[in-house]
């Protein structure tokens, strides 16, 4: 299944399906097998990149309908 990633209201970043995380030198992270992870959105996670639910005792708030963004700027 491709990956899907849904931007939950006041939560985490959720990815399914089949997916590879890295980190900015292209190691990849060992996800125990997992179709689907929570990603940290509000900053405060013990476990960065993921959440460990710490936005629930903070109270993080954000709401991201979904919407188009304007075509990219051509490159020079």
């Amino acid at each position: 299944m491709p990956a899907k990633i849904i931007i939950n209201p006041n939560g985490s970043i959720r990815v399914e399906g089949d997916f590879e995380i890295s980190d900015a030198e292209g190691k990849l992270f060992g996800l125990g097998g997992r179709t689907a992870i929570g990603l940290c959105r509000c900053g405060h996670s013990e476990n960065k990149p993921f959440c460990d639910g710490s936005h629930r005792k903070l109270g993080f708030q954000s709401v991201c309908p979904a919407r188009d963004l304007p075509p990219p700027a051509p490159k020079l």
